[in-house]
């Protein structure tokens, strides 16, 4: 994934076959914040995932933040 238009079905699938399984995924989208299709987004929370969606320095931090509080989370970070 190039740029926040390469994010995908396919490109997220990845995320729901994890083990153990996460509660939420945190995206980084480059230098600011990029508008996912809805159709994507829906999908990740029927599979019991939650998705945050932030420019990328701030997805880090959220995180960073998430991992001390020993959340299952997962990053996929586009670089600014």
């Amino acid at each position: 994934v190039g740029s926040y238009r390469d994010i995908s079905r396919e490109s997220l699938s990845l995320f729901w076959l994890l083990e153990p399984r996460i509660e939420i995924l945190v995206l980084g989208t480059g230098d600011r914040v990029e508008r996912l299709h809805p159709a994507m987004l829906k999908q990740m929370r029927e599979c019991g995932i939650a998705v945050e969606v932030q420019d990328t320095p701030n997805a880090c931090a959220t995180f960073n933040f998430l991992t001390t509080e020993k959340r299952m989370v997962a990053a996929g970070l586009i670089p600014p």
